[in-house]
């Protein structure tokens, strides 16, 4: 059983959402997070450092933030940007990343956060989607924003973070329309926080076509709490909380905008967050608090890397993203065992979390929350499962589920059923006391014959060899049987395993359709998206053509 959870975040954010209501006169104003943000920066000390660049050793303060933003926004109105316009950024986590992001949200305006590592035909794909009315980049990225832009004929400003003779800079942005009004004169937008987008939010891309995720205020004001329920002191539930997860990714969305509404710092970087580096940041700075992918995390526990990085500071730590193993649990117990960890099972559409893993089992998701709905159904038929240990699609409904995809409206149809239940696409169960535990996703799951065989299932097994650090199956085509399922390995230093002893021990574990028919390979490392979670479709492409062990 996981650690307990706690209604103290919610009372907190009710009491803090209920005092800008106060002052307002507006009722909805308690889901507005440009007005909640605005508040918090005015609330908090004037000294407190808001957020840590630890590459450069920067520090930022709440009321250096609230200054910046608050004329980032006046620059917005004074340069025409109206309610619902699109600004995008894509550049790495230094202190200025958030200025226009708080500022967009002030004002009503859509912030869409994009991978700074894009060319041009993949920003072709999301400025078609978006069409930003400035884009906010380093000045490594000018020319290819630029041509992306230019080839979707699009007129939008570039602003770039770093100075810049030829391309106007956030602080001479700031200088030419920001104004010189103090924060306390600045007043946010009016506006209706149920219907307002805040973020448009890239799905991974995956296991298909990258979508774009509409996102509303009191969708990110509903379900951001959540992911503190473990904690109990308000403000300020931890004190300095690690960011590894890019701009592009909702967990750094979280951190952005919780930091300041829980008032506690956030460590960050400009730099690439390899393990040696992020190693190095736990090791200076001590966070009591970080967020992160288990691709990741395997990545920090490497056999002959941890012991580099002194771990014991760590208080409380997320996981999610994708797949979180009970084995990589219990080994970051083993290192720190008074960490308490929190399971993240969620999706884009859902604003993030879909259950509270507080109560349950550790191979558990969670158990449902009180104010979202759910049902397992038959993936083929429709037909509601009502039976416990029986595996069946996940449908949800609530006040968290996504506002549709973005100028998308035939995706945005498929993704519901005709009752408007959010269909997630993974397969799931629960046992008899609603512990709901993952099973796989439905355009993974592989079909031997007529059997269904889920990848998940196989890796969970092969995971638990002493001398396998990480491990992802997926399948090969077969003109007789369909799918043949083949692992991908990677060996904890100082090990050999054969393929003859990973295939043994998925024949002693599961039934015979479930068997590595297609082999073994032995990798050094397994490809991801750029939001870290592991790429089925790379997988699948190496799975052809790299050399399989039988």
């Amino acid at each position: 059983m996981r650690h307990p959870s706690s209604n103290a975040v919610y009372s907190y954010i009710e009491e803090l959402s209920y005092n800008v209501v106060a002052k307002t006169g507006k009722p909805s104003d308690r889901y507005h997070v440009g007005k909640i943000l605005l508040q918090s920066l005015k609330d908090a000390p004037s000294n407190k450092i808001l957020q840590i660049d630890g590459t450069t050793g920067e520090e930022d303060t709440f009321k250096s933030a609230l200054e910046r933003s608050t004329r980032c926004a006046t620059a917005f109105r004074n340069l025409g940007l109206q309610y619902q316009d699109v600004i995008l950024i894509m550049a790495p986590n230094h202190i200025n990343l958030v200025i226009p992001m708080y500022a967009a949200l002030f004002l009503g305006i859509k912030v869409a956060g994009v991978d700074m590592t894009l060319g041009v035909n993949e920003l072709q794909h999301t400025f078609k989607c978006c069409v930003p009315k400035i884009v906010f980049c380093q000045n490594s990225k000018i020319e290819t924003v630029q041509e992306a832009l230019n080839l979707q004929n699009i007129s939008a400003h570039i602003i770039t973070f770093n100075e810049n003779n030829d391309i106007l800079s956030l602080s001479k942005f700031l200088d030419q329309y920001g104004g010189q009004e103090a924060p306390e004169n600045f007043l946010p937008a009016e506006f209706n926080p149920v219907e307002t987008y805040a973020f448009l939010v890239t799905t991974s891309g995956s296991t298909g076509l990258p979508k774009t995720a509409a996102l509303s205020h009191k969708n990110v004001i509903m379900s951001f709490p959540l992911l503190m329920t473990i904690r109990t002191e308000f403000p300020t539930p931890v004190k300095l909380g690690l960011v590894v997860s890019p701009i592009q990714w909702l967990s750094s969305t979280f951190s952005f905008i919780m930091g300041p509404i829980l008032r506690y710092t956030r460590l960050q970087t400009s730099s690439l967050p390899t393990p040696e580096h992020v190693h190095s940041l736990i090791n200076k700075y001590r966070p009591d608090f970080a967020n992160m992918s288990p691709t990741f995390l395997i990545s920090l526990l490497k056999t002959g890397e941890q012991e580099k990085c002194d771990f014991s500071c760590l208080q409380y730590m997320l996981v999610g993203g994708s797949v979180v193993t009970a084995d990589l649990l219990e080994e970051m117990q083993k290192i720190n065992p008074k960490l308490k960890i929190g399971v993240v099972y969620g999706l884009t559409e859902t604003t993030g979390a879909v259950f509270d893993s507080a109560y349950s089992p550790i191979k558990s998701v969670g158990r449902p929350m009180p104010f979202l709905q759910y049902k397992l159904v038959d993936p083929t038929t429709n037909e509601e499962i009502n039976e416990a240990n029986v595996p069946g699609e996940l449908l949800l409904k609530g006040p968290t589920i996504f506002k549709g995809y973005y100028n998308n409206p035939e995706m945005t149809a498929a993704a519901f059923n005709e009752d408007g239940w959010l269909k997630s696409g993974d397969i799931l169960y629960r046992d008899e006391y609603y512990n709901y535990y993952f099973y796989d996703r439905i355009k993974m799951i592989l079909k031997y014959k007529s059997h269904q065989v889920s990848p998940v299932e196989i890796e969970s097994v092969i995971i638990k060899h002493p001398g396998v650090l990480d491990v992802a199956v997926t399948g090969i085509p077969d003109a007789e049987c369909g799918d043949l399922p083949v692992a991908l390995v990677i060996l904890r230093d100082g090990h050999k395993v054969t393929a003859q002893e990973i295939k043994a021990l998925v024949k002693e574990s599961l039934t015979d359709s479930k068997q590595l028919r297609g082999g073994v390979i032995f990798v050094e490392e397994l490809p991801t998206t750029s939001t870290s979670k592991l790429d089925r479709i790379k997988l699948k492409e190496l799975a052809k053509i790299l050399k399989r062990e039988q």
